[in-house]
């Protein structure tokens, strides 16, 4: 037989019925934990918004964290401690299947933020939702802020069209003047053998830029629709 001095002892006048009145929530209290969460989600998501970079923004996964964190409050609210409704809510949740590919691998830190602060608001943990919050907002800024991971973007495909009939020193002068490294990756002679489609890898000179060197080339008797495309880049399309 257990000793009851060895059992972990409630504070006086903590009985049987005043823990049913902390596992109970008033309708007040549950508008309030659902209401923050939503708010902490809100913010997330004009945070997500502002410190956003590429192609790959879409409005429904802003609202998605907006309904993430209101959604995981509700569960915790549900579940509490009740070991036997977190089990059947496993179940019922396992029922869904979510099959769209989050692009971009920041996407997802922003999904377990929302996650995190509606589960911190559903349990009524305000300063823990507070200042998971701040910090997260304060990261996302001072990054966005700062372009923190960024490398210079120097390495180009170019596209170009030249008239045989000119004379080829003159954009071989060009991309001697402004590329590092350059070379051919495909020549392709038109029908009536009098222009060539020219693709060359380069990779600019630190001092140079991409408006410097087409703008050049643009310039050059012979030379016409320039292209240039960024090689290497985090942008989804």
């Amino acid at each position: 037989m257990l000793d009851p001095l060895l059992l972990p002892q409630l504070p006086q006048g903590l009985g049987q019925a005043t823990v049913e009145t902390v596992m109970s929530l008033t309708t007040y209290e549950m508008a309030v934990r659902a209401g923050a969460a939503a708010g902490l989600g809100v913010v997330l998501a004009l945070l997500y918004r502002a410190t956003h970079k590429g192609l790959s923004y879409s409005q429904s996964f802003t609202q998605t964290l907006v309904f993430v964190a209101t959604i995981v409050a509700v569960v915790m609210m549900t579940v509490r401690s009740n070991l036997a409704t977190a089990f059947t809510l496993v179940g019922a949740l396992s029922i869904i299947r979510f099959r769209t590919v989050v692009k971009d691998t920041r996407d997802t830190s922003f999904v377990f933020a929302s996650l995190a602060l509606g589960m911190a608001a559903g349990l009524g943990y305000w300063e823990l939702a507070g200042i998971g919050c701040g910090i997260v907002a304060l990261l996302a800024v001072v990054m966005h802020a700062l372009n923190f991971g960024a490398l210079y973007k120097s390495e180009f495909i170019l596209r170009f069209t030249f008239d045989q009939q000119k004379d080829s020193q003159a954009y071989l002068g060009v991309l001697g003047e402004f590329a590092k490294r350059s070379n051919m990756l495909h020549l392709e002679p038109s029908g009536d053998s009098r222009t060539l489609r020219l693709t060359y890898d380069i990779t600019l000179l630190r001092e140079a830029t991409a408006q410097q060197l087409t703008a050049a080339l643009g310039r050059i008797d012979g030379v016409s629709d320039v292209v240039l495309i960024v090689a290497k880049n985090d942008v989804d399309f």
